[in-house]
């Protein structure tokens, strides 16, 4: 059986050396100007372009791209406004469908017991897994995301419950400081968990894939269980540097995988680009959602 124990504690000392602290003052700002963006409804006011550009971050840097780039792997996933409303609806709490924090867990004879479908997220310490879920949750503000200043503040499995439609689970980070005993609570829930439909692996869209990374790409590979990888924090680099980091990982995905989804998601939890979209795609790997792939807006646009 794979295991990242050995690796990922001799990378803790390196990638110590190359953390960056969260901009919480500037993110704080930002959520607080930007939650209006969190909704399809506020952002179908928008021009045309500025739509797209939010619910398909690459589009805007799709032109850059050279002719003999096959760019089909970019868009596979190309649902229509009518779908993105209708997964936006799992995320919108009601009196019938409630959304909230579960409930917590360091082992996983300690996770709760359900049927319904689950999907995690997993990635290195600080690469924005708690601000990315609380993006995600954000139509529903009476929710409890903790996202800390310091990095590495997940140390359990923390399990959000959507209605009786799917679970989202956020897990510790791995790398800087990881939890002691990381390697048998995260490697053991994702052979074991029955009802795990998707693994979402983020990748931090300032640096690209790191050593750690990729180890956990093989472990994902070696356990032979369906994942995404998920580049975050794309408000940040400069859009020649992001384009190169993106053609960097989706080269990985297309020369080194065979359970990853052939397309990279983009995100942002500070601008909300990419979260529409994400939603979307959790609610049809979890079956709630039904795509309608003759009315996609890539083939309307």
């Amino acid at each position: 059986m794979f295991t990242v124990r050995t690796s990922l504690l001799c990378l803790s000392q390196a990638l110590k050396a190359n953390m960056m602290q969260e901009r919480t003052t500037s993110a704080c700002l930002v959520y607080r100007n930007s939650h209006k963006l969190a909704s399809i409804q506020e952002i179908s006011k928008l021009s045309e372009k500025k739509l797209n550009s939010i619910i398909f971050p690459f589009k805007d840097l799709e032109r850059y791209l050279a002719k003999n780039v096959n760019k089909m792997n970019f868009q596979m996933f190309a649902p229509s406004f009518e779908d993105i409303g209708n997964a936006e609806r799992f995320f919108t709490p009601s009196s019938k469908h409630y959304i909230d924090y579960f409930t917590s867990a360091v082992r996983i004879d300690h996770a709760p017991a359900t049927a319904q479908p689950e999907v995690c997220f997993i990635g290195r310490s600080n690469v924005g897994k708690s601000s990315l879920i609380k993006s995600l949750f954000s139509l529903a503000p009476g929710i409890e995301v903790r996202v800390s200043k310091s990095p590495g503040h997940t140390k359990k499995m923390n399990f959000f419950k959507v209605g009786k439609a799917f679970t989202v689970v956020d897990m510790p980070g791995y790398g800087y400081r990881a939890p002691s005993d990381f390697v048998e609570m995260v490697e053991i829930y994702l052979q074991a968990r029955q009802n795990l439909k998707r693994t979402f692996l983020l990748l931090d869209g300032s640096i690209g894939i790191q050593v750690a990374d990729q180890i956990a790409i093989e472990m994902c590979e070696e356990f032979g269980i369906p994942y995404v990888l998920v580049l975050t924090k794309i408000d940040r680099p400069q859009q020649g540097n992001l384009l190169k980091i993106i053609l960097g990982v989706q080269e990985v995905i297309e020369k080194q995988t065979l359970r990853c989804f052939p397309q990279l998601f983009l995100v942002s939890s500070l601008n909300y680009s990419g979260i529409h979209l994400l939603r979307c795609f959790i609610a049809h790997v979890t079956g709630n959602l039904q795509i309608n792939e003759h009315n996609s807006i890539s083939s309307s646009s």
